[in-house]
């Protein structure tokens, strides 16, 4: 390896100015753009992990996930130290898993000594696959099906209850049971904050959780179905957010219910502040430290429950993205390319929209870097374009890249988070490989789908098939 000067220089900047520092354990890993083991050798390609991105796609193919185990056990462990720090009370850190749920992942971060939040009985199922506690595990949905909540129910995981139909479910399946189940119950605070309107969850236009003027119609019925029990309460403001206050805001609203709890004889002893804590996309983004964040959480809790003489709840946060979002680059290999004169330069990779479909349905703005050539200048802007037919299949509307031919592998960074997890097969395209990688190894932990898999759950009827 060689050790690579973040420098720059001038038009022409080298993507090595975008390496995270070198031999900084403080580094929070959602500041930075690569993950945090990024480095280049001297074949002047991108190395991830102790791994060659080039090689990997040789050995693994293309399109490839590469999740760089340092960078997500680095984010693990500054959540867990930021409360053991700034927090006096029990903390728990639960990993979002919606933001990327696979065996692999779950283990690790469960490892790590994280819960993990889940939202489907899927991710329940695959939680507890990988080995995670069911106690540590909260199971979150806005139309958990009565199968779901059944599914629950028997793992013993904690229950966050979000509207009338699921509390009301919940005691009628337990009506003639002689056990408790603890719930939270999720509650709108209504707090805005400056994010994406689709990732928006805690303003009073929401389809989440029970709108303030309900709760405690919630505490009441809760108080007369003494199988419920319900240790705490939970609220999400959204996600991508690089604002600080709109968090100490929610403590204040949230610490607010737990007084009015106790006046039902409801004793509750949980509170979750959700997540929402942005990463960089692009080296324009600046978002605040897990330290930073955590601490604001942290004496925002504090402070209203000293203003109201109540004592520290267990505190729980869910983060996702700035988890596992920087830990994860997105390999591509170009293709074709085609200029059109006075208007835009495109250059097409062997993936797009079924890999990463978060440009064409939020509008996200991404970087490119070219893993097999990171000292080229950066003298060419492209488009980058994926292979589906879909004129809005585009990855990168304006990338600034280095020139480029067919065979070259350039890499996406911070797609750890919403891109497996919303992957699709448009087209018939099958979905990518995912590899672990640590120290030089790589680890399979996700296959590559093939033909086969894509027609694995058609049926086709006796009347349609070939004599």
């Amino acid at each position: 390896m060689i050790s690579i000067p973040i420098t720059d220089n001038g038009v022409n900047r080298s993507s090595y100015q975008y390496l995270p520092p070198l031999d900084n354990p403080a580094a929070s890993p959602n500041q930075s753009l690569l993950p945090l083991s990024a480095q280049v050798n001297d074949q002047d390609h991108l190395v991830v992990g102790g791994s060659d991105v080039v090689e990997l796609v040789q050995r693994f193919g293309s399109p490839l996930y590469i999740l760089d185990s340092e960078t997500l056990e680095t984010a693990c462990r500054q959540y867990r130290q930021a409360f053991s720090q700034h927090y006096p009370g029990e903390a728990l850190v639960l990993y979002a898993s919606k933001a990327w749920s696979c065996l692999a992942v779950c283990a690790l971060v469960a490892r790590e000594g994280l819960g993990i939040d889940v939202v489907s009985g899927g991710e329940l199922y695959t939680a507890l696959q990988a080995g995670v506690s069911p106690e540590q595990i909260y199971f979150h949905g806005n139309n958990k099906s009565a199968e779901e909540l059944r599914f629950a129910v028997e793992t013993g995981c904690r229950i966050v209850v979000d509207n009338w139909l699921e509390l009301e479910t919940l005691a009628k399946l337990l009506e003639t049971s002689d056990r408790r189940v603890p719930i939270l119950l999720r509650l709108t605070p209504g707090i805005e904050c400056h994010t994406h309107e689709y990732i928006r969850t805690g303003h009073l236009d929401s389809k989440f959780g029970f709108d303030p003027d309900r709760v405690e119609s919630v505490f009441a019925f809760i108080s007369k179905h003494p199988v419920l029990d319900c240790i705490g309460i939970h609220a999400h403001i959204g996600s991508q957010i690089f604002e600080l206050q709109p968090h100490n805001d929610l403590s204040d609203v949230m610490v607010q219910w737990f007084a009015k709890a106790a006046s039902y004889g409801l004793s509750l002893r949980e509170l979750d502040l959700g997540g929402g804590l942005g990463i960089c996309y692009t080296e324009a983004d600046d978002p605040p430290s897990i330290t930073a964040w955590v601490k604001t959480l942290c004496q925002g809790v504090i402070e209203a429950c000293r203003a109201r003489q109540l004592p520290l709840p267990r505190l729980l946060c869910e983060p996702g993205r700035s988890l596992i979002g920087p830990a994860c680059v997105t390999a591509y290999t170009v293709g074709s390319q085609k200029q059109v004169p006075g208007i835009r330069n495109y250059v097409s990779v062997d993936g797009g929209m079924s890999d990463n479909p978060r440009p064409i349905t939020y509008q996200s703005v991404y970087r490119a870097i070219a893993a097999s050539k990171m000292s080229a200048p950066l003298s060419e802007t492209a488009a980058i374009a994926g292979k589906h037919c879909e004129s809005g299949d585009i990855v990168i509307n304006q990338a600034q890249l280095p020139p480029l031919e067919a065979g070259d592998v350039i890499v996406i960074p911070g797609t750890g988070a919403y891109n497996y997890s919303m992957a699709s097969n448009y087209n018939r395209v099958p979905r990518p490989a995912a590899v672990l990688v640590n120290q030089g190894e790589a680890q399979l932990i996700l296959q590559r789908e093939t033909y086969q898999d894509l027609i694995r759950q058609d049926c086709l009827p006796e009347f349609l098939k070939q004599a």
